[in-house]
């Protein structure tokens, strides 16, 4: 593949546009290259590498979202819907992956690895909750490999650094796990789909800064910078998968669909360690049970992750703040989102989330002791000198307008597409990335209605033979882990 750094003042026209260079763009573009691989694809990415924001293995726990660790995906231990959703989603991403790496387009050993995805939770109320979620989500035949265990023998088998050393205290604790998780390195992944765009008609360009949208009689002119100056573009297309800066995008481009919606700047730190002897004897995702008031992605978890073929020890998230929308976006950020009709709906939603604010406070006032006790609480024996703190970017909380709440935080991420389909953007944070591939079908089907009735979805249909599956019955979920588990290196369970 190769991308450019520089570019003329006019750009050659594009079928479509693809804004920003992450996990998003580069999923629906992998797509459309299969489907027209005539059309003109063009990608622009502001940072001067692909997946430089929240696709950064660095700048995410890598876990692939399944819905059998995140308890903030079922607040109600009774009622498991949305975790069967996201494992739902997750399986028609391991699908396209398969389809990708049969067709010779993807290594899968370059971007995903099983890892046993687990929960370890303590005192009688949290031991509680996840007894009754594992007996309501046993049910499902997504996840009827899981386990559950209030041994602590048991637990120290499962994972044995979160037992090492642990004083006898006589706390209650349980723990959870489901063999069949993932790790996946999103920034790997980002740029194998985008191999994939630049090898059909495709064209990638990074060190391009799109600040400009507006309408033209076919479609779309977008306006921007690059290091040899402006640029210009014409597109039959757009879409926007800029993360913090989509919205901001959106409302240059004056989409009506928008109108009322803000976001919310929300950053994250990550313990890593690097240090072999310890992290060979961490092989899971052990996922714990957030505060009161924590926003979503800030549930406590001590990874394992693969980047770059390297194993480390991830924990965290901490909370940071800064008004930045992206990592190496500016201070400003914040304030160009802010728009008269979305004002009273931030107040709103941040009037309805005390709780979140005072989380944060408490958050951004600990200072290193404190951070390190919340990593010994999962891992006992941690030493400070083995663990570097380093950033982990930034996310933009969608707020969307609400007809009786006036404004509420959105948990999870929204495609907005607009009227007459030409325009279209993703708002939001997790679990994105491991719901990409059933966001693109949607917008496929919403934005190019002609081409997907034509021809698209029985094509699509071969490649994800459960696009439009509603009964994940025993019998579909055991066929569809025997289809892409040996295509994806997976049919080794997690340890």
């Amino acid at each position: 593949m190769t991308t450019h750094t520089a570019s003329s003042t006019s750009l050659p026209a594009a079928d479509v546009v693809l804004i920003g260079g992450g996990i998003m763009s580069a999923t629906l573009g992998s797509m459309l290259a299969l489907l027209e691989p005539q059309w003109r694809i063009l990608m622009l990415e502001r940072a001067e590498d692909l997946a430089a924001e929240s696709s950064d293995p660095w700048n995410n726990a890598g876990t692939g979202h399944s819905g059998f660790c995140e308890l903030n995906y079922m607040p109600d231990p009774d009622d498991g819907s949305k975790a069967a959703s996201i494992a739902e989603q997750f399986h028609l991403c391991r699908q396209w992956w398969a389809h990708l790496v049969r067709l010779g387009l993807l290594e899968p050993s370059e971007f995903i690895h099983p890892s046993t995805h687990m929960n370890l939770v303590f005192g009688a109320e949290d031991v509680a909750y996840l007894r009754a979620r594992v007996t309501t989500l046993r049910t499902d035949p997504l996840f009827a490999d899981m386990e559950y265990t209030e041994d602590p023998e048991v637990i120290a088998e499962w994972a044995p650094l979160t037992m090492d050393g642990r004083p006898n205290t006589g706390e209650p604790m349980a723990a959870a796990r489901h063999p069949r998780g993932t790790d996946i390195d999103f920034g790997a992944l980002t740029r194998a789909l985008t191999s994939i765009i630049a090898s059909a008609a495709g064209e990638v360009r990074t060190g391009h800064e799109v600040n400009g949208l507006n309408r033209t009689g076919t479609g779309w002119q977008i306006t921007g910078a690059s290091p040899a100056g402006r640029f210009r573009v014409r597109a039959k297309t757009v879409f926007v998968g800029a993360g913090g800066f989509a919205l901001r995008l959106l409302q240059k481009a004056k989409v009506p669909e928008v109108r009322g919606y803000a976001v919310l700047p929300v950053g994250a730190a990550f313990y890593r360690c690097s240090t072999p002897a310890v992290v060979a004897r961490h092989q899971a995702k052990v996922y714990g049970q957030a505060d009161v008031g924590a926003p979503p992605m800030s549930v406590p978890h001590l990874d394992r992750r693969v980047v770059d073929g390297r194993e480390h020890l991830l924990f965290g998230p901490y909370a940071t703040f800064s008004t930045k929308l992206l990592e190496h976006g500016r201070l400003t950020d914040f304030f160009t989102t802010l728009r008269w009709d979305n004002l009273h709906v931030l107040a709103a939603a941040g009037v309805q989330n005390l709780d979140l604010v005072a989380f944060l406070v408490k958050e951004l006032a600990a200072g290193p002791t404190r951070k390190f006790a919340q990593l010994r609480r999962y891992f006992p024996q941690a030493r400070q000198n083995e663990w570097t703190l380093i950033p982990a970017g930034q996310r933009a909380q969608l707020v969307r307008p609400d007809p009786t709440r006036i404004g509420i935080l959105q948990q999870g991420t929204e495609l907005v597409v607009s009227a007459d389909g030409s325009i279209s953007g993703l708002l939001g944070a997790s679990p994105g990335a491991s719901t990409a591939v059933p966001i693109m079908l949607d917008l496929l089907k919403r934005a190019f209605p002609t081409q997907w009735h034509n021809a698209w979805k029985t094509v699509l249909s071969e490649a994800i033979p459960d696009r439009d599956r509603t009964d994940w019955d025993a019998e579909a979920v055991a066929r569809t882990l025997a289809d892409t588990a040996a295509p994806l290196g997976l049919d080794r369970v997690g340890g």
